[in-house]
């Protein structure tokens, strides 16, 4: 009997830490609805502040007889709760409206431009993972020496430097000094020309380019995506800089790694084995908040190297002064945002288990 007892007891102990874990997920996918619905509620009256989106966008165009028209035939005349309670009807059922300025579906929209926000977005948190991790490592290694206070300085350059000013200066030294990549653009009119024989496109073009197989226009792509990449991942990568780098050196003189030195272990295997990993959780949390800051840094990106995404097509929309469509863009951001925060606590929780409690 105490035997039995005895090997349960783990079993059990297993299963309370499992329960414990879908516990916080579910709470946490939980908090996405509420977040989402006061995003949106935001958006919707902020939007609505300066008055109708059709006089916004088409009152300087129509007769005052059309305008009233074309806002009775919208319920843009109707009391602002009737209109708040409709659209969140629309939404419930995949509606987001009709763009004013083109008459498109702005759920057409999201579709047709976010594979290439999205795009950009995955090609620049590799570059601030690369750059971000490896740097901070070296300057936490390295610290207060010459290579510790260079990289510093690189980092205070990246997070301060505005990601336009940045993407300029990529421009000028790469594409136009240099002239070895293209300045705009997602890719070459030849491999536009090859992405229309597609049957199925994605709308990411390094996956299109893969579909088609052939290199020269995956390497096209590549050449069109590295200015960009660099500019909104250099901008992230000066934060992950210094995060790493703190919490490195906060866990390499901590005691357990001090009593792992004392042992004679190497300071290589002191920073990959010993002060890695628990340096890993703060990163994890901030990240989440870096890639929402990252979706908003596409905004100036894309204007900047005409990458036609939702940055680009929203700057577009807002300089038309297209409410329904900047509404639409703004939403599909905030519930982007959301997500990636409940993947980032998730993954948190995965490495260290003290978050799920």
């Amino acid at each position: 009997m105490t035997q039995s007892a005895t090997v349960a007891q783990p079993k059990a102990k297993k299963n309370k830490l499992s329960s414990g874990f879908f516990r916080f997920v579910l709470t946490r996918f939980l908090l996405i609805i509420p977040t989402v619905f006061i995003l949106v509620t935001i958006v919707f009256f902020v939007m609505r502040a300066t008055g109708d989106p059709i006089s916004a966008a088409l009152g300087g165009r129509l007769t005052p007889e059309e305008l009233q028209k074309r806002i009775h035939a919208a319920g843009y005349d109707r009391p602002l709760v009737v209109q708040y309670i409709d659209y969140l009807n629309g939404l419930l059922h995949g509606d987001l409206g009709t763009t004013l300025t083109d008459n498109q579906k702005v759920i057409t929209i999201l579709t047709r431009y976010g594979a290439a926000t999205f795009e950009l977005a995955f090609l620049a948190l590799i570059v601030a993972l690369i750059v971000g991790i490896g740097l901070g490592r070296i300057a936490a290694r390295k610290r207060d020496r010459a290579a510790d206070a260079g990289i510093r300085t690189f980092a205070i350059l990246c997070y301060a430097t505005p990601v336009f000013f940045l993407g300029l200066i990529l421009k000028l030294i790469f594409a136009i000094w240099m002239n070895v990549l293209p300045a705009s653009g997602r890719s070459s009119l030849s491999s536009e020309m090859e992405f229309s024989r597609l049957v199925s496109p994605t709308g990411f073009y390094i996956i299109d380019a893969l579909q088609l197989g052939d290199m020269s226009v995956l390497v096209d792509v590549l050449r069109h995506a590295v200015l960009p990449a660099l500019a909104l991942g250099l901008l992230t990568a000066g934060v992950f800089i210094r995060l790493v780098r703190t919490n490195v050196i906060s866990t390499y003189t901590s005691g357990y790694v001090e009593a792992a030195r004392s042992r004679g272990v190497s300071e290589k295997r002191l920073l990959n084995k010993h002060a890695w990993k628990p340096a890993l959780i703060p990163i994890i949390t901030v990240m989440g908040m870096q890639i929402a800051l990252m979706l908003a840094g596409a905004v100036l990106t894309e204007t900047t190297f005409e990458w036609k995404g939702l940055g680009f097509m929203l700057s577009q929309y807002l300089k038309a002064r297209d409410f329904v469509a900047v509404q639409g863009i703004v939403i599909l951001i905030a519930i982007i945002v959301a997500v990636v925060n409940f993947i980032v606590d998730v993954i948190a929780a995965l490495v260290d288990p003290r978050v799920r409690y």
